[in-house]
């Protein structure tokens, strides 16, 4: 969810393409943050399968071979002049990751800065609901409705995120928790492969649902100032 630069109080809300757009990054965006874990699956498991390394040898060209592919990626977005923020994304998880990874000999412990990240991102979604503080009514304000707190006293929209955030905390927990659970059982390559099926196609219909939900509460009952949207 977005705001258009120079947009108005008193205009519609960007489309929910323009908005999913901008938070996604577009397939360009997609592919380019997911490309780094699935350089260090398919790395980590030709060491061990193929060419036969140590442990720590293995792990070592996985990451190093990841990691320069995130570079690579940053490098040519900034050729292009475009913005970096996906790929700088999977460099700066991958970097975190490996470093925790190299330090304990243990593959699996790229993937486990994301999976404290998301119970911790989990724990804040769903405690915002119990202050009645929806986390995400207060990221779709400063998104969409330029900082302003007037929603709150929307009595249908503050349900609406209410519920929202309710959705997108439980999902979280529950995506986080299947990841965990192969990190628990050291099964690296299962939880590569989770990582990425549970990665952006959850978020995308997350954010499918929230843009659709709001809209459709504000379309008859807009914000003051607000146009409603059709």
């Amino acid at each position: 969810m977005t705001t258009t630069p120079g947009r108005t109080s008193a205009e519609p809300m960007p489309s929910m393409s323009e908005q999913m757009a901008e938070q996604l990054g577009g397939w360009r965006g997609m592919v380019e943050s997911s490309i780094p874990v699935i350089v260090f699956v398919v790395a980590n498991i030709l060491t061990k399968s193929v060419f036969d390394l140590a442990p720590r040898a293995g792990l070592r060209w996985a990451i190093g071979i990841s990691a320069g592919c995130a570079l690579i990626i940053a490098g040519l977005r900034l050729l292009q002049k475009k913005s970096i923020r996906h790929a700088m994304n999977g460099l700066f998880g991958i970097g975190i990751g490996a470093a925790m990874a190299w330090r304990s000999g243990k593959a699996s412990d790229v993937f486990l800065p994301g999976i404290i990240y998301g119970y911790g991102y989990a724990a804040v979604l769903l405690g915002s609901t119990l202050f009645r503080r929806p986390l995400v009514g207060w990221i779709w304000s400063m998104l969409v409705n330029k900082g302003r707190s007037d929603w709150r006293a929307h009595p249908k929209l503050m349900t609406t995120f209410q519920r929202l955030t309710l959705l997108w905390g439980v999902v979280w927990l529950i995506k986080v928790s299947i990841q965990y659970a192969f990190y628990l059982a050291d099964m690296t390559t299962a939880l590569g492969i989770a990582r990425l099926l549970l990665g952006y196609p959850p978020y995308a219909l997350l954010l499918v649902v929230t843009v659709w939900w709001v809209r459709r509460v504000t379309k008859d009952d807009p914000l003051p100032g607000q146009v409603a949207t059709s």
